[in-house]
């Protein structure tokens, strides 16, 4: 067998010199490929295939990547160190920028012009507060809904006896008469401060407890705001409402010699009061109506009935404004308020007092839209067969 001058077998692939080139990390490294037979003596040898098209005379491949045979020892490893070696090559040879930082003085600064953005104009935008302001509806300027006159006749047939709650202790039924005028005007005014957020038993209790007390300016300007509060302690917001009477009663007894305020529009001004309060006030203390209070009853019904289209009770007052005769703001309160307490607090009653009205089936049909189910309470306090026999007249 032919050897070479290191006494190895001749068919063994000489060493690589360094100077072999390898430009690329993407090698074909299975390198020992064996063919069949040796070249003199039938022995099998291997056979080196490389991508000549990758090999280029460009860098040098470390010899630490290659073994004895010219293989590389390891693929990871070579590419690391192959990478390694570029990078270092390109460190070296990218030359160093020099910094030079100039120190302006101060006149340099001062001269300097600034950069100014220029300012955007605003456009006028179509969801700006004067296109989204709400425009009043006046009294009258509104086409009444169909066939309003029929369900309310029914509604006031419903309400003949006036036994709802508010009749009993509403801001109307509880004050004192005997007392004068002006603490009767006071007293309507404090029933319907407290009758926010609270039932009107609530209201009642703590009205008689307090003309126990003495329900007058004078005296409520002297009670202290603990007692006060104590006196009213079942009251929903008592702790708010308490410090709305103490700076409402402070108000009245400096400004309008213990007397409340004549209008409305005067009253909303006092510690809370809103609309509703205000229009009450004034048309129970002083007989006139201004406006409609509208609570939430009216405001859920009139919804139902499609008599208003609105999302508060202010629009609903508003709405119901535009085409209820004005000669019916007066009562229509005292009426659908008392009408909304029985439909949800006291259906017994007002079942039977639909079946014995001169339109059963239309006020049924009425009660079903404001959301009493007949077939349920029917059968609940035993009018089943009464309400079936007056639909099947």
């Amino acid at each position: 067998m032919p050897k070479t001058r290191s006494g190895r077998n001749t068919w063994l692939p000489s060493r690589p010199s360094e100077q072999n080139v390898i430009t690329s990390s993407k090698i074909d490294f299975s390198v020992f490929a064996y063919s069949s037979k040796g070249p003199d003596n039938g022995e099998s040898k291997p056979s080196i295939k490389t991508d000549t098209s990758k090999v280029k005379n460009e860098a040098t491949l470390p010899p630490s990547t290659l073994n004895r045979s010219g293989a590389l020892n390891n693929t990871a490893e070579a590419k690391s160190k192959i990478k390694q070696e570029e990078t270092n090559q390109n460190v070296m040879s990218t030359p160093k920028r020099s910094v030079s930082r100039k120190v302006s003085t101060k006149s340099e600064s001062n001269n300097k012009p600034k950069a100014t953005t220029p300012k955007r104009k605003k456009t006028p935008s179509l969801t700006s507060s004067s296109s989204r302001k709400r425009q009043r509806i006046k009294p009258g300027s509104l086409t009444p809904p169909k066939n309003w006159e029929a369900t309310y006749a029914i509604v006031e047939e419903l309400r003949s006896d006036r036994t709802a709650p508010l009749d009993s202790d509403g801001g109307e039924a509880l004050p004192e008469t005997h007392l004068g005028k002006k603490v009767y005007r006071f007293q309507v005014l404090i029933a319907l401060m407290l009758s926010s957020q609270t039932k009107d038993a609530v209201v009642g209790d703590a009205i008689r407890g307090l003309q126990k007390h003495g329900l007058t300016p004078e005296n409520i300007h002297k009670t202290d705001p603990e007692t006060l509060n104590r006196l009213i302690f079942k009251v929903g917001f008592r702790n708010n409402k308490t410090k709305f009477i103490k700076n409402t009663v402070e108000i009245l007894v400096n400004e309008y010699d213990g007397d409340i305020p004549a209008t409305a529009d005067d009253m909303m001004k006092l510690p809370g009061i809103g609309p509703k309060m205000a229009y009450i006030i004034e048309n129970v203390a002083w007989g006139i109506s201004s406006g409609i209070g509208v609570d939430t009853h009216m405001h859920r019904i009139f919804n139902v009935l499609n008599w208003v289209k609105s999302k508060t009770p202010e629009q609903t007052r508003e709405q119901l404004e535009g085409w209820l005769p004005k000669e019916r703001w007066s009562e229509v309160n005292m009426l659908w308020v008392g009408f909304g307490q029985e439909s949800q607090q006291q259906k017994e009653k007002i079942l039977n007092k639909a079946l014995a009205c001169s339109k059963p089936i239309e006020a049924l049909d009425l009660l079903k839209k404001v959301g009493v189910d007949l077939k349920k309470e029917g059968k609940k306090f035993g009018l089943e067969e009464r309400i079936e026999g007056v639909y099947n007249m």
